[in-house]
């Protein structure tokens, strides 16, 4: 019994701090929710749960959105990397916007992360996502989503497409100019 104040105040000091998610305001953020922000050299690096990542897959606008569910653990994922990366080049002009969610481990940012994202350059907006609920966000993604990696949302409007598999090159791009007619 004279354990009981420290084993509370243990179990209160291990609790998630759900209120930790900061505002940053942007013109790509504004208003959205951000876990957290990292400094990778010349950009940002955020970090969002579902209810931030959520207006960045779901954009109503002219532009075709290509969305990659990646992770550095994951060797098909980093094989189809450079091509999203060629994609983000080739069709940046013609209003193509990829955006790159990392489903790494937040022990792995600093370690892992941050550094494959500069050495391989990657000019794509990269962020990553830390949410822990998948039974909410793995369906709310995609109904049919088993929640593997890789994952590809496509879309332009009120067309969209999910896959879960992993693309060559020419896949992809064959993929993106459905959406380019």
């Amino acid at each position: 019994m004279k354990y009981m104040p420290l084993l509370v105040l243990m179990i209160f000091m291990s609790c998630k701090n759900e209120s930790t998610t900061t505002e940053v305001a942007d013109s790509e953020t504004e208003g959205k929710e951000v876990k957290e922000e990292k400094v990778i050299p010349n950009r940002k690096f955020k970090i969002y749960d579902y209810d931030g990542l959520e207006p960045l897959i779901n954009k109503v606008d002219d532009k075709v959105h290509v969305v990659n569910f990646w992770a550095t653990w994951c060797a098909p994922c980093v094989k189809e990397l450079p091509y999203f990366e060629n994609i983000n080049a080739k069709y940046k002009e013609d209003g193509v916007e990829v955006l790159l969610v990392s489903l790494d481990f937040p022990k792995d940012y600093d370690s892992k992360l941050i550094p494959f994202i500069e050495k391989h350059q990657l000019q794509s907006k990269v962020v990553a996502f830390d949410d822990t609920d998948q039974n909410r966000w793995v369906p709310a993604i995609n109904k049919d989503w088993s929640g593997a990696l890789p994952a590809t949302i496509i879309y332009k409007g009120d067309k969209r497409h999910f896959y879960e598999k992993s693309f060559t090159k020419e896949e992809l791009e064959t993929e993106l100019k459905q959406f380019l007619k």
